[in-house]
């Protein structure tokens, strides 16, 4: 069955959106036939983005090698993501605007933003700071460190960035990977109205590299920043690295995700611009630290003529509303989170509109993991019907959403809008055939100019073929379980590597999750399929109950009634175990296979790193349940 429609883009929009001016110049009618066109006509799309953007100079070849792994991209051209950034700025402008707990917020104009990317540029060349050299950060979600990574792309130089939330560990196995020359950091940071000092944890982060440590607030930051030359731009071929990312390294050592400049610039000047409009006079925001790619991709706006808004903290302190919150007193006009945090208001019985100045929010974005049809329900009915919510899918391999926002396309209920243009996505069987109205692997079967150019160390790329192309040769396998749609919508169902077979139905975590956390008295979950010798697999669900509840037959017996109602009956689990919280990535994501593992029998160290976890202690009752069990 088709699902409602919750959302229709009104003919001002439609007028307005860069994305329908972009498709009218290029001469197509409809959504369907620029997107089809921009991935077959690879040379002609991305040629037209960098033309329409005012990238610079380029050659007449857009794509030398259209392969993958290894396409070239823009032979001969050399680019500079911050010299694009700051093109242009009047410095009396508004760049940036940050809030964070207990402060006020502070406004950024161009100017400010511009001095202070200067000194510390001015103080990385003199610390001998050139291209391909690696600049980390231990940082927040600050306009400082906003600086600091304008400054280190300014120099050719390459960034990296961890929230200072990590463990001491989880950072070293990241850094230490890429040798950094500059290390930049702080000695604390505020969370949940609590400070938390990380001096001892930037003193083994330290000790563990030969890198120049420079403290905010301390005189080491004085002296980086105390000269001011004229800031410039290190202008470097369009495949020179950026930045590094990294996976989650629940179960081993992170992969060092490397992404170019020019890679980067292009694909996020299209994400920004066509995808989430952002148009003069929009503020941007993206909850999110500076240990997820999101943080990457929001910093992008400053691509734009919008201003860009900054978070540092709990979205959960004083309460759910902190957001919200945010949102009135900035005038905000995008408003991205996860999934998560939208299910957690929904809990929370928030009402972000009752009391709120929220006329200026146009649009929610979601990510992080598939939004229920209830979230989306929630949004139009408690934050605004005449909202645009788009729910994206992507990843930090690409630094991107390559399933998502279209503002000239209606919201159906659950569904993501649309394939981004130049994202030649599709649903394969196992044995390559493409699928539609039918659950398959999310596969990409052309370059995308911000995929990897290599994993830092990885000298033969064994590890990024590996990682990507195994399953289907010369084309992209990226994990996850997706439905495309005949009328070209897309669902995400979950990670391919964990899903339920049950009785020799597939499905998807996620569905099982939606069923789940529509019983009132449950919050989070985590579910897994564990195979037993000689008989069938055990399925236990995990689940976190409100504060105040204990799992009662009546609970257990009202969640396997949503799952048997709303998936299938194969899919009711053996056990339902309450613990008191779901072990998760730094960047929130649930540990659905590593938990499979331990339950396996594999010892825990071997099953996930502890120190890539935000909550480690959360692995602690998985261990136990396996022990008592093995």
């Amino acid at each position: 069955m088709t699902p409602p429609i919750l959302w229709t883009p009104p003919t001002a929009l439609l007028e307005r959106a860069t994305m329908g001016k972009y498709m009218r110049e290029q001469g197509f009618e409809t959504y369907a036939e620029l997107q089809r066109w921009s991935v077959t006509d690879l040379d002609g799309f991305w040629g037209s983005i960098w033309d329409r953007f005012g990238v610079g100079e380029r050659g007449d070849t857009v794509l030398a090698e259209r392969r993958m792994p290894g396409a070239v991209w823009f032979p001969g051209t050399r680019v500079n993501y911050a010299e694009h950034a700051f093109r242009g700025r009047d410095d009396a402008a508004l760049a940036l605007v940050a809030g964070g707990e207990d402060r006020p917020d502070a406004e950024w104009t161009w100017g400010e933003l511009r001095a202070l990317t200067a000194r510390i540029a001015t103080g990385l060349r003199a610390a001998g700071v050139g291209p391909g050299d690696r600049v980390a950060a231990y940082m927040p979600n600050i306009p400082e460190t906003t600086a600091a990574f304008l400054a280190t792309a300014s120099l050719g130089a390459v960034w990296s960035s961890c929230s200072p939330d990590f463990g001491a560990r989880s950072v070293i196995d990241r850094f230490a990977q890429i040798e950094p020359k500059v290390l930049l950091a702080v000695r604390g940071y505020r969370y949940g109205g609590r400070p938390f000092d990380r001096s001892e944890a930037l003193a083994e982060i330290a000790g563990a590299m030969s890198a120049r440590t420079v403290v905010l607030g301390e005189e080491s930051w004085a002296e980086l920043t105390a000269a001011e030359e004229p800031l410039a731009f290190e202008r470097v071929p369009f495949d020179h690295p950026l930045w590094v990312l990294y996976s989650s390294g629940t179960t081993g050592l992170p992969k060092a995700i490397v992404q170019s400049q020019g890679g980067i610039l292009l694909e996020h000047l299209k994400m920004l611009h066509l995808h989430l409009d952002a148009q003069a006079g929009d503020r941007l925001f993206w909850f999110t630290t500076t240990g997820w790619m999101m943080w990457n991709f929001i910093v992008s706006g400053l691509l734009t003529d919008a201003t860009v808004l900054l978070y540092d903290g709990s979205p959960g302190y004083p309460d759910m509303g902190a957001l919200w919150d945010f949102a009135d007193r900035t005038g905000m006009t995008t408003f991205g989170t996860s999934a998560s945090y939208i299910g957690a208001c929904m809990k929370a019985g928030v009402e972000p509109a009752a009391g709120r100045d929220l006329s200026a929010l146009k649009a929610v974005g979601s990510t992080g993991s598939p939004l229920a049809p209830e979230g989306f329900r929630w949004v139009y009915d408690h934050v605004g019907a005449d909202t645009w919510l788009f729910s994206t899918s992507g990843g930090t391999d690409l630094c991107t959403a390559f399933v998502g926002g279209v503002p000239l396309l209606p919201v159906y209920e659950g569904e993501l809008q649309a394939r981004a243009l130049g994202a030649a996505i599709e649903s394969w069987d196992p044995d390559g055939r493409p699928l539609i109205n039918q659950v398959g692997e999310l596969v990409i079967t052309e370059p995308m100019p911000s995929m990897p150019i290599y994993f830092w160390g990885d000298e033969d790329g064994s590890r990024y073929h590996d990682a990507y192309f195994s399953t289907y040769p010369g084309v992209w396998r990226h994990g996850d379980w997706i439905e495309i749609t005949d009328r070209g919508t897309a669902i995400i169902t979950g990670r391919s590597d964990a899903t339920i077979n049950r009785g020799g139905i597939r499905m998807g975590t996620a569905e099982i999750y939606r069923a789940v956390l529509a019983v009132d008295e449950v919050v989070d979950a985590l579910v897994v399929d564990v195979p037993v010798e000689g008989s069938d697999a055990w399925m236990p669900l995990f689940v976190v109950l409100r504060e105040g509840q204990e799992l009662t037959d009546e609970i257990v017996a009202a969640i396997r009634t949503r799952i048997r109602e709303d998936c299938s009956p194969r899919h009711v689990p053996n056990d339902v175990i309450a613990v008191s919280e779901i072990p998760r990535t730094l960047s929130g994501k649930v540990l659905e296979l590593p938990v499979k593992r331990i339950l396996m029998g594999t010892p825990p160290e071997q099953a996930a790193s502890r120190d890539s976890l935000a909550n480690p202690a959360a692995l602690d009752p998985f261990v136990e349940l396996a022990q008592r069990f093995g």
